[in-house]
């Protein structure tokens, strides 16, 4: 019984369990909210981006949500197939557009992300959630300053 113990709070104290186990819980529970939309929250907000900055280019678009411009691509592809956006291509650069069936959609996403939000609201007081929001974005701003450090040294 000792050793589970043990095992326990090494996972507990390691930030990578941690961070994965939290993502895991917010994850299920943002999926469960944003069912409102009939999308997930990854491509319920790349619609927010496009909503709020129409005609977006597409590359901004993964620098925003921090992901990779096959996985921005396939998220575009399926919101267009669905209407709620379309693209428009000048040479090599890809603007997103949104459409009428996309900013109708809109309200639905804000619930969505307030709900999910509120879910969390009554845990941690406002002045917690911005300084966890604000540690946790140093974090991630360092690690990526340090990961292109390391490629440029690999090349």
């Amino acid at each position: 019984m000792d050793t589970i113990q043990n095992t326990d709070n090494q996972l507990n104290d390691c930030l990578f369990f941690s961070s994965c186990k939290l993502s895991r819980i917010i994850g299920k529970m943002a999926e469960d909210e944003f069912k409102i939309t009939g999308l997930s929250p990854s491509h319920a907000f790349l619609l927010h981006i496009v909503n709020k900055n129409d005609g977006i280019h597409q590359k901004k678009i993964g620098e925003l949500l921090h992901m990779t411009p096959s996985t921005i691509t396939r998220f575009i592809e399926k919101l267009e197939n669905k209407g709620f956006i379309r693209r428009k291509s000048e040479g090599k650069n890809v603007y997103i557009f949104t459409t009428e069936k996309g900013l109708l959609l809109q309200p639905d996403i804000a619930k969505a992300w307030r709900n999910v939000y509120g879910l969390y609201a009554d845990i941690l007081t406002s002045e917690e959630s911005e300084q966890f929001v604000a540690i946790v974005n140093k974090l991630i701003s360092k690690l990526e300053e340090k990961n292109r450090v390391n490629i440029k040294i690999q090349i």
